[in-house]
């Protein structure tokens, strides 16, 4: 007889089945796996390659006027 486990809310907890998982579970799970790495690469290397120095500057631009916007006002 196994012992009856129970989590922080005083619910029972199911025992967990020790048997392996099945082929199909196993190739979903690295095919996903393997998808998200190749999506994380793509953007990265995308925005890499579309990157543009002067839009930053153009950010730096806008802080400076609203930074001169506030002295003006005395906020």
């Amino acid at each position: 007889m196994s012992r009856v486990q129970y989590d922080s809310f005083g619910e029972p907890i199911l025992a967990a089945s020790d048997r392996e998982p099945i082929t199909a579970s196993r190739v979903a799970l690295r095919s996903g796996i393997g998808l998200f790495w190749v999506m994380v690469v793509a953007i990265v290397a995308a925005r890499a390659a579309y990157f543009d120095p002067a839009l930053s500057e153009k950010f730096a631009g806008v802080a400076s006027l609203f930074g001169h916007l506030r002295t003006v006002v005395g906020v």
